[in-house]
């Protein structure tokens, strides 16, 4: 069972199929190690998910059982995202959500990126994702 107590990873999860180009995204952004995309249900005007190829189901599996390659790529790909889209200045917020207390709903590895407007003094809906 992977780290984080969601079970092993479904291959019919949302990302997997977004992943295979089963369901449409709106692209951001792919390289070899991570795939970005705007979320279907924004929470503030910059609302980007990152997901890595691999088949992980959280943070806590990923950093367990990924390749230093692939923590390197997928956090260099975050990074990447966060520049193209103009967030560094004036800030952004990066949430991974883990696990049913976190508010992890879709049991595949993912970083939201928040942006776009001040986001301090609120939380963005941790239910999300």
């Amino acid at each position: 069972m992977p780290v984080s107590g969601l079970g092993p990873y479904d291959d019919a999860n949302i990302f997997a199929k977004i992943l295979r180009g089963e369901i449409p995204s709106r692209l951001v952004y792919e390289d070899g190690w991570a795939f970005a995309f705007h979320d279907i249900a924004p929470q503030a005007p910059v609302h980007v998910l990152v997901i890595p190829r691999g088949r992980y189901v959280s943070l806590a599996d990923f950093s367990a059982s990924a390749s230093n390659e692939e923590i390197v790529g997928f956090f260099r790909a975050v990074g990447v995202v966060a520049r193209e889209l103009g967030l560094e200045e004036p800030g952004y917020r990066a949430v991974a959500n883990i696990g049913a207390h976190g508010g992890q709903e879709v049991p595949h590895f993912h970083v939201h990126l928040f942006g776009g407007e001040a986001l301090s003094g609120r939380m963005v809906n941790p239910r999300v994702g």
